[in-house]
């Protein structure tokens, strides 16, 4: 009819568009659970690659695939099949289902029912849908609603989803907006027979969604069907490929995972320019150094000296930290506050003016330093992020992270020991950033940082904060801090290290 003709032309453009093709890049991602159990093995998803510049921002965008079919023709086995079979880490699987729209109480009643239609594109909060994959695309942490299917309606809690470098976004109206198909890199359509993919659908709405066979195949005659034929069907000639029988066409699976292996093209961190950028040039102004006294330059004398003992190494190394943290937190912003004696007179005085204040520790050197937060913080909220190097790049990548809720909210205190090349702690600042932290909220703390270090987070950053004990000139060719204080995970935890591992190695490759 005329009217089906143009809601489809509403929902999608035409075939023959003369548009130049868009530009196809890749990059990152985190999800919840971190791992995909496929039936050969078990897929770590949690992640990021350091898929950003010297200037800290992101250099290439996630590679999204869309996976568009029937209802029950096997779209999420195919995306399983897929992510097996690409055997690349931090691949995310979003479905299109986690984003139907709240019912009215009217809609809710109509469900009960089996009478509102869910194979609609009205259904759907598009909306929502585009807003989030436009940021896991950049590389962002999103919230991702739970839907029920049993109450047809959201749950209270939310799902995080964070940095892969492959998204597969399936869904029956995949493919049926504008803009959510320029988000789109590989659209796939997956063609399964309509008895199949009805027998399908019996056996999941009775087994898992608590339906009976009378009110499923009322839905799939009132609405599926006709869905299907006026809205999905017409979308497969959008689609770059097309398979026939679903999971079972494993000839056209493997072409999928070669195409997408072509398109992944290897990216590098810029750490060589990261090295050479502004080396020359004066310590930035966002760098705080504590004072040198008769004191901390004692404490220094130890904790250098290859030869004190581990228990001396620990002592004073906790004391180091105790006053870095007390001059860091002397950099928060305060306000003037008046309050009261006991002598019933006023006092002038100071008071935080942040919301919250939040310790971020890069494993494993950076837990050292959570205790002196704690001690001189009171019910501080303490995050941990596991970063450790590809032992075929050399280049630091995201494994986990911890992070409080609502964290944008807060002074961030991040902690690591010590800083060589600055790549793990930009690596960390990134995240945080990643996580809507505003970045003139971040505090990086380091008992030992080499100007490699502090040039390359301040030019990536510069309103991050970097507070430290002390600054030392050079960095070897092995990346060690020069004349340094040794591998301080290593000193600190009584653990052994290989002789080329860097100043920084023990937060890169716990």
């Amino acid at each position: 009819s005329n009217s089906s003709a143009e809601s489809l032309d509403r929902l999608y453009p035409t075939v023959g568009s003369t548009k130049p093709p868009r530009k196809r890049t890749t990059s990152q991602c985190k999800s919840e659970p971190p791992l995909l159990r496929t039936s050969k093995r078990t897929i770590y998803t949690a992640g990021r690659p350091p898929w950003y510049n010297e200037h800290g921002t992101q250099s290439k965008e996630a590679f999204v695939i869309g996976l568009g079919g029937g209802s029950a023709s096997g779209k999420t086995t195919v995306a399983t099949m897929i992510i097996e079979a690409l055997d690349v880490p931090w691949v995310v699987l979003l479905s299109m289902d986690s984003f139907y729209k709240v019912l009215t109480k009217q809609q809710q009643e109509q469900a009960a029912s089996n009478d509102f239609n869910f194979d609609h594109p009205d259904a759907f909060d598009f909306d929502l849908i585009i807003a989030t994959l436009k940021k896991l695309k950049q590389g962002k942490s999103v919230k991702i609603p739970i839907y029920d299917f049993t109450t047809h309606s959201r749950k209270k809690e939310w799902k995080t989803l964070y940095g892969a470098n492959v998204i597969i976004f399936e869904g029956i109206m995949a493919f049926a907006d504008k803009e959510l198909l320029k988000l789109l890199d590989l659209k796939i359509f997956v063609d399964t027979d309509s008895d199949i993919r009805l027998v399908r659908r019996l056996r999941r709405d009775i087994s898992e969604r608590g339906r009976d066979i009378e009110g499923v195949i009322k839905q799939y005659n009132k609405f599926v069907k006709p869905a299907f034929d006026q809205y999905i069907q017409p979308t497969m000639r959008l689609a770059d490929i097309v398979v026939p029988r679903g999971s079972g066409n494993t000839v056209a699976i493997d072409l999928i995972v070669q195409h997408v292996h072509s398109q992944l093209e290897e990216v590098r961190a810029a750490w060589a320019a990261l090295a050479s950028a502004h080396q020359c040039h004066p310590l930035p102004q966002t760098l705080s150094v504590l004072k040198s006294t008769p004191q901390v330059r004692g404490m220094h004398t130890i904790i250098r000296n290859k030869e004190t003992s581990r228990d001396e190494f620990i002592f004073y190394s906790k004391r180091l930290m105790r006053l870095l943290i007390e001059h860091a937190l002397s950099l928060l912003p305060f306000q003037s506050c008046t309050v009261q004696t006991p002598q019933g007179h006023d006092y002038e005085g100071r008071t935080y003016s942040g919301k919250q204040i939040t310790g971020v520790s890069i494993l494993r050197a950076g837990e050292t330093m959570e205790p002196a937060l704690r001690a001189v913080c009171k019910d501080v909220r303490i995050g941990t992020i596991l970063i450790q190097t590809n032992c075929n790049t050399g280049e630091p990548e995201l494994h986990y992270l911890r992070l409080p809720k609502d964290i944008s909210e807060d002074h961030v205190i991040l902690m690591d020991c010590t800083v060589s090349t600055g790549a793990a702690a930009m690596m960390a600042v990134r995240v945080l950033l990643d996580h809507d932290v505003p970045e003139d909220k971040i505090f990086l703390l380091s008992l030992l940082m080499a100007e490699m270090g502090v040039h390359s987070v301040a030019y990536a950053f510069p309103r991050v904060k970097i507070i430290t004990t002390a600054v030392d000139k050079k960095v070897n060719d092995l990346f060690r801090i020069i004349p340094g204080i040794g591998n301080f995970g290593d000193r600190y935890f009584g653990t052994d290290a290989p002789p080329d591992w860097s100043d920084d190695e023990d937060a890169l490759s716990t």
